[in-house]
């Protein structure tokens, strides 16, 4: 079911989360728009001419670490004038209930700015280094939030050699770890799939798994995703609208 604006339904959906035991969030990037994070994917998201499927890939790196740092270096630039919008307060709330998992999508640390506790990474985060050759030596990874970095491509504190972002990269496999603990939390009573266009693997199919399990599921996002037609609700609003609406 599609619902618009509609009062009676976003409050029974918070009444809803409000008496569930186990609630799991899935956001995207339309959770972060309304802080003025801009879209580096697809149309719009070029930078110098390339797109970022160009510059995020391990080979892309191998071949021009410099140019990708760079982007990234612009990118974190970006952020970091961002702040919180609500939907980030309000699943900051939620995220200090217990029985309640927050999994995003997003690579930007607005969750965690805003409160979020114990945020499932699935994308890893761009303040987040890591040695590129993964030396072992501690610390592995570590925050660095200066923008812009001294020097690009910045170096590994612990081996010298070149540092790379601590994100997934296009054609890398997601954490085992963390994929595990966002399968096992589609066992739940509520999920929310919330600014997110449900495209992306293996996130997009987390779902569709909750909802096999007999999960209530919930897309909020301002247009129809391929999930829309197989899930319980679609509120097609903004997420800072929507969920400030739910009165959680």
């Amino acid at each position: 079911m599609t619902a618009g604006p509609d009062p009676r339904v976003l409050t029974g959906l918070g009444d809803r989360i409000r008496d569930a035991r186990r609630v799991t969030i899935l956001t995207g990037a339309g959770v972060s728009a309304a802080s003025g994070v801009p879209t580096f994917r697809g149309p719009g998201g070029l930078w110098r001419s390339f797109r970022s499927e160009d510059l995020a890939t391990p080979e892309a790196f191998h071949r021009n670490p410099e140019l990708v740092w760079q982007w990234y270096d612009w990118r974190r630039s970006v952020l970091a004038k961002a702040r919180p919008n609500p939907a980030h307060d309000v699943l900051a709330r939620l995220s200090r209930r217990i029985g309640v998992t927050l999994i995003t999508q997003n690579v930007d640390g607005l969750h965690e700015l805003a409160g979020s506790r114990d945020v499932v990474r699935l994308h890893g985060s761009i303040w987040q280094l890591r040695c590129l050759v993964g030396c072992g030596e501690p610390p592995a990874s570590w925050e660095d939030r200066r923008t812009p970095l001294p020097e690009l491509p910045p170096r590994c504190q612990a081996c010298g050699g070149y540092a790379r972002p601590a994100v997934v990269w296009f054609g890398e496999a997601i954490d085992t770890a963390v994929l595990t603990r966002s399968m096992e939390a589609t066992a739940c009573d509520v999920y929310l799939s919330i600014g997110t266009s449900s495209l992306v693997h293996p996130a997009a199919g987390l779902v569709r798994l909750a909802k096999s399990r007999g999960a209530y599921t919930v897309e909020i996002n301002p247009v129809a995703t391929d999930a829309t037609p197989y899930l319980d609700l679609a509120l097609a609003l903004p997420a800072e609208q929507a969920l400030s609406a739910l009165g959680i």
